[in-house]
């Protein structure tokens, strides 16, 4: 594949279309004008509650302009992350994040009205049908009652919120756009160090340019991880103290009672995944063996598990996933296919990129996927994943209305987790080679590495750190440090060297400005290979039990959704089961080895 230097470099083949969001940034900004002044009719509402007539038209004004605000929001944010620091693109994307501030604050009167209703008053409201349809929403709001705000600190607590929930965005840009990671050479050519290309020039097998590529990396992240502390400090800080303003004793009992989750699932989670550590360490025995290291170090870790250099093009890992994803059905292909034809992907990297990968849409446009392609089978994998949130929106927006389409991330990451299952799968038993077959067998055991072993790891810490801060202590660079480090050593003992004044490899790392977000991940890789080996088997009852997953909306609870694919998640068994398939992936992986 082409090195791009810049976005104007990339084939508009390889670019996404945001076009059904808006045709260029001028009907965006007519669009921004015409939201704004539109919002003003929300004033008109406070009583609404008095006549469930009234309180209906209000309710269809909120989801109308709350939908009509989330696609500036979501077009802004993806023309931004196209090419960080375009004041013009950020500017936008600033705008729209604010017209939520507006959008709250005018709606502010609206909760404690609800709640200030006696339960006769409430009941009576729902003799009007028309309000059925909304009547899940407000139930999740009066039950609220004791957590709710009067109005008037509602908009104080908005304003805040507005003034001070950038710090992710501050940080990004500080580390992807306005600082230079160095260059490394590699065969006599010179490659810049980017964050979206970063942990493919890891997997380089020279271990003297790995070296170099994560001493300026880590170096670099390091020298600003003063920086970082101070941001994520003051995020972690404001969390807590909305979630105490909320009469919450802290973030992560709020984060439970939003998601609905008993912490004994969370509980169950973490116990077992920690008393289960070894298993992580024979995976590095594992990895010592194949990749003929005598020794493992921080910046070997990205070596790909088989040693496998197949490349694959753009065009390649389209029909591959979709070869991959036929036991899903018909159905399902078709709304993979939208995916491909339409252009919702952003393959190709560059200086200047957003990094990572992530999937987003809004109530009415599904997502667009965003992404750094680098013809491995880990950017394969990554495409799957996404994929697996497109398709997952589609068939909620196709069986719910725009009000319950935003489900929990707790409940979305088994789509996508399924779907690496099902690549993994396919790529074992229909690789053209030995090693295509063991990359596959690798890929899934990856997978489970990192989301499973490596989220409740960062998981862990992310708690420590909420407490630690709770408890009146500041998080400094060295405190997350050696946080960071003290839990790698837990997981890999002396199988691996880590450098504890390098272990930084928190910095960046958005998933700690998404409250408690990374434990999403262990859930759903449990629920996700359990249930992809069940469809791949033939089972027909759990195919149709996991369509019908996928079509449930956000008017049922995570804990509830997860039964309707046959999982508990307070009981150990679902995790115990994962990690057991995690040891027999690395005996298949020995066993194919020696054929």
């Amino acid at each position: 594949m082409n090195k791009y230097k810049s976005r104007s470099d990339v084939p508009e083949k390889y670019k996404w279309d945001l076009s059904d969001f808006f045709k260029n940034n001028e009907e965006f900004d007519k669009e921004l004008e015409s939201v704004t002044k539109d919002l003003e009719v929300l004033k008109e509402y406070p009583g609404c509650t008095k006549d469930s007539n009234i309180l209906f038209e209000f309710l269809n004004k909120l989801i109308e302009l709350d939908n009509r605000i989330a696609n500036l929001y979501v077009y802004s944010h993806l023309k931004n992350d196209e090419v960080l620091g375009v004041e013009e693109n950020l500017s936008r994307f600033n705008k729209a994040y604010n017209l939520f501030g507006i959008f709250s604050n005018y709606t502010s009167f609206f909760s404690p009205e609800l709640t200030s209703l006696s339960k006769e008053d409430y009941d009576k409201l729902f003799e009007n049908k028309k309000l059925d349809t909304y009547k899940f929403m407000l139930d999740e709001i009066y039950k609220d009652k004791e957590h709710i705000l009067p109005e008037n600190e509602d908009k104080i607590v908005n304003d805040l919120l507005t003034s001070s929930g950038q710090y992710e965005d501050i940080l990004s840009n500080l580390i992807n756009s306005e600082h230079d990671y160095g260059t490394v050479m590699i065969d006599g050519e010179e490659t810049i160090i980017t964050s979206t290309n970063y942990r493919f020039l890891l997997k380089n097998k020279d271990s003297k340019v790995r070296k170099e590529v994560f001493n300026k990396f880590r170096g670099l992240r390091n020298q600003y991880a003063g920086t970082a502390a101070s941001l994520l400090d003051s995020y972690v800080k404001t969390n807590n103290t909305i979630a105490k303003i909320h009469r919450f004793n802290n973030a992560w009992d709020s984060k439970l009672f939003g998601n609905h989750m008993p912490n004994e699932a969370y509980d169950a989670l973490i116990n077992t995944v920690e008393s289960n550590t070894e298993s992580v360490r024979r995976y590095i025995d594992l990895y010592k063996l194949t990749t003929g290291l005598k020794e493992v170090n921080e910046y070997d870790l990205n070596l790909d598990l088989a040693d496998s250099d197949k490349k694959y093009t753009i065009e390649e890992t389209q029909d591959l996933i979709r070869e991959a994803l036929r036991p899903l059905g018909d159905n399902y292909i078709e709304k993979y296919n939208r995916i491909i034809d339409n252009h919702y992907i952003d393959y190709c990297e560059y200086k200047g990129k957003q990094s990572g990968g992530y999937s987003s849409s809004s109530a009415d446009h599904e997502s667009r996927i965003l992404l750094s392609f680098n013809e491995d089978l880990q950017s394969v994998s990554t495409i799957a994943h996404e994929c697996g949130h497109n398709v997952h929106d589609q068939f909620i927006m196709a069986n719910n209305p725009s009000h319950y389409v935003y489900v929990s991330t707790l409940v979305s990451e088994v789509a996508s987790l399924t779907n690496e299952c099902l690549l993994s799968n396919y790529l074992a038993i229909n690789g053209t080679t030995k090693e295509e077959k063991l990359a596959g067998i690798g890929n899934m055991i990856d997978v489970i590495l990192g989301n499973l072993f490596g989220t409740v790891r960062e998981g862990k810490n992310e708690i420590d750190f909420n407490k630690y801060s709770n408890e009146g202590n500041t998080l400094t660079k060295e405190y997350l440090n050696k946080l960071c480090y003290d839990s790698l050593i837990k997981y890999y003992g002396d199988k691996v060297k880590f450098n504890e004044n390098y272990c930084c490899e928190w910095v960046g790392r958005s998933h700690y400005f998404c409250d408690y977000y990374l434990f999403d991940y262990a859930f759903c890789v449990s629920v996700a290979s359990a249930n992809a080996m069940r469809i791949l088997l033939g089972d027909k009852d759990a195919l149709d039990r996991y369509i019908k997953f996928l079509s449930l909306g956000s008017d049922i609870y995570p804990i509830d959704a997860f039964k309707v694919l046959g999982f508990d998640l307070t009981n150990s068994k679902v995790y115990e089961e994962a990690i057991k398939y995690f040891n027999s992936l690395i005996d298949e992986f020995n066993k194919i080895s020696k054929e």
